[in-house]
């Protein structure tokens, strides 16, 4: 790495921020520690003096699913870039590659910043970049540190123009990797739709200097009318995609051709599609995308996970459990939590009430007869069926749907034990 490059942040130093009013949730009377102080303290989030409401990510099911991914992935031959955008957590993001990821995958120019602030040394972005500003910024790191490798995707010959005119102007001078995003079909989200526009796009990508075509991706989960039988004819369009483009040279003076795709969705039938890629004059680089496993959740993932299809291969576990408490009882039919759309996800589903902790004692029982209905701004509303035991008082534990929302609304979210002992902080960078 350059002399001159910039000192990269740590992720042990992320515990020596100081825990102020920025965090929500957490116990006013640790304002001024820092966040490795207060995880040496290991307060119970119940009786620690936590306020609700209070997200909790459970330390067992996180590092259960983390084993899980990672023996999954060597057991079908794939490396994995586990998609960031779900946490964008720099500890997460060193599990993970502890865990054998090959590198982390953003969404966003942004997020690779982030990535790079910490020290990711293997990007995949996962969108286009025609930002002149981002382009100018990802020459400067490609300069700044050899060993820096980036990825991205191009779909459109105008883009590729963009990118090599800001990279032209940046004075970039090494080339950036790039992998042409297939469409996954008519009314699909980004990606060139056809062989055809495909070439085109490869075509640009070798008459621009600042760019080297390395291989092809795309994202399997907006097939239109996803089914197995969809995504397995999408992929296979994919593989064969990467095989012509190799018969005809394209890939000439690369060390390898890379071949990526794989959401939380579908990873099983990239699996198995990925598992017949033929022999090619390049190694291959099969690489998985997968990120929202790493929490997993209750809702539209906990139905489309892969394991559900395939339960011999294992089962992911839900990691987040909302905490709100019951601050109002206006009827016997309704309750109101302190919890509302700006702690918890609502994009996909609404939470889910698990397990009532009661305000008296303590003692904790499953959410029977309690459904939420709907979310405000900072309540949950619950409908309670008769003879539902519920008091104002009491905490209400919920499961969470869709992760990647989940993240973004919390900044500092305790990492819980079984029994409630509060174990470390995961900082989130949105």
């Amino acid at each position: 790495m350059a002399a001159d490059r910039p000192a990269l942040h740590t992720v042990s130093g992320l515990a020596e921020e100081r825990v102020d009013h920025r965090f929500k949730s957490l116990p006013p009377d640790a304002d001024g520690l820092s966040v490795g102080a207060l995880a040496a303290e290991r307060r119970n989030l119940f009786t620690g003096g936590f306020t609700t409401p209070v997200l909790a990510l459970s330390a067992e099911s996180v590092e259960h699913n983390l084993a899980l991914l990672e023996t999954y992935a060597e057991r079908h031959g794939l490396l994995f870039a586990p998609h960031g955008k779900t946490s964008m957590s720099p500890r997460l993001f060193a599990d993970q590659l502890e865990r054998g990821a090959w590198g982390i995958t953003a969404a966003v120019p942004h997020q690779a910043r982030v990535y790079r602030a910490y020290g990711i040394q293997r990007i995949f972005l996962a969108n286009e970049v025609v930002d002149a500003v981002a382009l100018r910024w990802l020459a400067g790191e490609l300069a700044a540190d050899p060993e820096f490798r980036f990825i991205c995707y191009v779909d459109s010959v105008r883009g590729v123009e963009l990118m090599d005119e800001a990279l032209r102007e940046a004075g970039a001078g090494r080339p950036v990797d790039v992998v042409v995003e297939l469409g996954a079909g008519e009314g699909a989200r980004t990606g060139a739709r056809s062989d055809a526009d495909c070439a085109a796009v490869a075509d640009a990508v070798a008459a621009a200097g600042t760019l080297r075509l390395v291989g092809v991706a795309g994202y399997e989960g907006e097939v239109p009318g996803a089914t197995p039988e969809r995504v397995q004819e999408w992929l296979r369009r994919l593989v064969a995609l990467a095989a012509g483009f190799e018969a005809e040279g394209r890939f000439a003076g690369c060390e390898e051709i890379v071949i990526s795709a794989g959401g939380s969705a579908w990873f099983d039938t990239v699996a198995e599609v990925f598992a017949g890629i033929p022999a090619l004059s390049l190694p291959v680089l099969k690489l998985l995308r997968s990120g929202a496993y790493v929490s997993h959740d209750d809702g539209h993932y906990k139905r489309l996970t892969p394991f559900n299809r395939v339960p011999e291969e294992g089962t992911l576990q839900p990691a987040f459990r909302l905490w709100a408490q019951v601050v109002s009882r206006p009827t016997g039919e309704q309750a109101f939590l302190n919890a509302g759309k700006r702690d918890a996800a609502y994009d996909l589903d609404l939470p889910e009430a698990q397990v009532v902790r009661s305000g008296r004692d303590g003692s904790v029982r499953p959410a029977t007869g309690l459904t939420v209905t709907g979310l405000s701004d900072q309540h949950t509303w619950v409908r309670t069926e008769p003879g539902a035991e519920l008091e104002v008082g009491d905490w209400v534990g919920m499961g969470l749907s869709h992760p990647c929302t989940s993240f973004d609304k919390w900044q500092l979210i305790p990492l819980v034990t079984a029994d409630g002992t509060v174990t470390d902080y995961i900082r989130t960078f949105f």
